[in-house]
């Protein structure tokens, strides 16, 4: 969270330009790597890169006026340097372990391209690996003929220009089985250290096998078997196999005749409970599952030629979602996963919608041993993985963890049945008058939309909480665009006791007063 000084609209102004413009402009440092620090939520490495010595006091400021966004830079750089006294120092950060491992395969870090685009060809794996990528997941390797679609992309995206969601309709490598099992063997050659995880999808039980046994001799250190991809072509493979937990079970089978490596088995989300069929994977012979793929899905229809998108030649398919969207998702399968006693032991590589550190945080928290990405670097490129890297090292330190696997799984027994959650008792909101700007968006939304527990003055422009009506839903905390509304004090029911519930009223009274004291 950044202090309310540094304005988000600013930060997500920057274009992250490739080959900044800024950065050229700039004598004292760089101010690209700071906005993308920034920009990532790697808020205490981006004051790390700022010197002591305040370079900016006397600058022309040759950066901002080189911005092709105008993007106010010398403010938010002044901002940070002011704001340095709110972030958390990181002692020791440079000594946290983030090595781990996938499956007992020693990983660098967590941190892995996902079987996808972004890890299709020796020259773009290789240069991951150089930039600080632990390993890849190859793009899924097959017999199979790949014919693709061209577009084959669409983009949701919000106000700054980025995409929160993104469908495809892309299948399968491009190349032959021959070049991808030599371009294998090139880079576990040229990079020993490196994880080669090698994604394979056949179509029946012998091909499996097959696949898996060239795969190992290839090189690879891992195998990870594709049984979610949602955009075959042929029916029997893919998302067809992950919904069907005895064809999971029978094919993870024959991968496991073809190799002693360990193997992933990737699952789909497209069903109401992931559970079973990664069970079965694991009856089969796998070592972990991998999850989640992308989640089915039709973006948006154009008004004009009825076409969903991905349009070709006026028409388009159901395909699969990814991005920060479905991040939620890819936490709740996560969670069923890490908490099943069936699965106890299991590695679970998680992925879906990770973008910054603080994403990868909590995926390690509900139970992943290791991490992929694929449409973060998509629209913003390998170079993402500095901040992945930083911040996690800094929110270790800060929290006096030295290893990954200390973090591994720490969620999981606070995701509990709804049955169990607690429901006797409200959580007042509080209101900051030093934040609030007076837009009334916290009374629009709970006249309309909660509970009418607000007051709007009209002359202050503040709003006034009514205990009486407020059932503590937070609805006012998650509409305020200035975080001017955090929890407040905690009250246990009044019981139909009179003089207790006018206490709880009284005391949540006061504290808004102290809110805006």
């Amino acid at each position: 969270m950044y202090h309310p000084t540094i304005e988000k609209t600013d930060v997500a102004r920057c274009l992250l330009c490739h080959d900044a413009p800024c950065m050229k402009a700039c004598p004292h440092l760089n101010p690209a790597r700071i906005l993308r620090s920034l920009r990532f939520q790697n808020e205490a490495g981006a004051s790390l890169l700022l010197p002591e010595e305040d370079v900016c006091a006397n600058c022309a400021a040759p950066c901002g006026q080189v911005c092709p966004a105008e993007v106010p830079i010398p403010g938010i750089l002044a901002c940070l340097r002011a704001d340095r006294a709110y972030i958390e120092p990181a002692p020791g950060a440079e000594t946290v372990d983030l090595s781990c491992d996938l499956c007992g395969v020693p990983l660098e870090n967590p941190f892995l391209l996902s079987s996808s685009v972004v890890a299709s060809g020796y020259e773009m794996c290789a240069r991951a690996f150089e930039m600080g990528w632990a390993g890849i997941s190859y793009k899924t390797m097959c017999t199979m003929e790949i014919h693709e679609t061209s577009p084959r992309f669409s983009a949701l995206k919000d106000g700054s220009g980025a995409f929160y969601g993104f469908k495809n309709i892309e299948q399968l490598s491009p190349h032959s089985m021959q070049e991808d099992l030599e371009i294998l063997s090139r880079l576990k050659q040229n990079y020993p250290t490196k994880v080669i995880v090698a994604s394979i999808m056949g179509q029946n039980e012998e091909e499996w096998t097959q696949l898996a046994k060239a795969v190992t001799q290839a090189g690879a250190d891992v195998l990870e078997l594709n049984f979610s991809c949602p955009n075959m072509e042929e029916k029997g493979v893919g998302v067809d196999i992950g919904q069907d937990p005895d064809a999971v079970r029978r094919f993870t089978a024959a991968a496991r005749r073809g190799t002693e490596k360990p193997i992933l088995a990737k699952m789909t989300p497209n069903l109401a409970d992931m559970r079973p069929a990664a069970r079965a994977a694991m009856e089969g012979g796998a070592n972990g599952i991998a999850a989640i793929n992308t989640v089915k899905s039709i973006t948006n229809v154009n008004l004009d030629t009825y076409a969903t998108a991905p349009a070709v030649k006026g028409r388009s398919a159901v395909g699969g979602y990814s991005g920060a969207a479905v991040k939620p998702i890819a936490l709740r399968f996560l969670a069923d996963l890490g908490g099943d006693a069936a699965l106890k032991g299991a590695h679970l590589s998680g992925m879906g919608g990770i973008e910054t550190w603080r994403d990868a945080v909590e995926f390690l928290l509900l139970g992943a041993g290791s991490l992929q990405i694929t449409t973060a670097v998509m629209q913003y490129g390998y170079r993402i993985i500095d901040d992945l890297l930083q911040g996690l090292r800094i929110y270790m330190a800060q929290r006096g963890y030295q290893r990954v696997s200390e973090l591994v799984g720490l969620g999981v027994d606070n995701v509990v049945d709804a049955a169990e959650l607690e429901r006797d008792s409200i959580v007042y909101p509080k209101f900051h008058r030093n934040r609030c700007v007076g837009c009334g968006r916290c009374f629009l939304s709970c006249r309309d939309g909660g509970h009418q527990a607000i007051r709007f003055n009209g002359e202050s422009r503040k709003p006034i909480l009514i205990p009486d009506h407020c059932v503590g839903c937070h609805l006012c905390v998650m509409v305020c665009p200035r975080e001017a509304i955090s929890a407040g004090r905690k009250r246990m029911p009044a019981a139909g006791r009179k003089d207790e519930k006018a206490g709880n009223r009284d005391a949540a009274a006061a504290d808004q007063q102290k809110g805006w004291g």
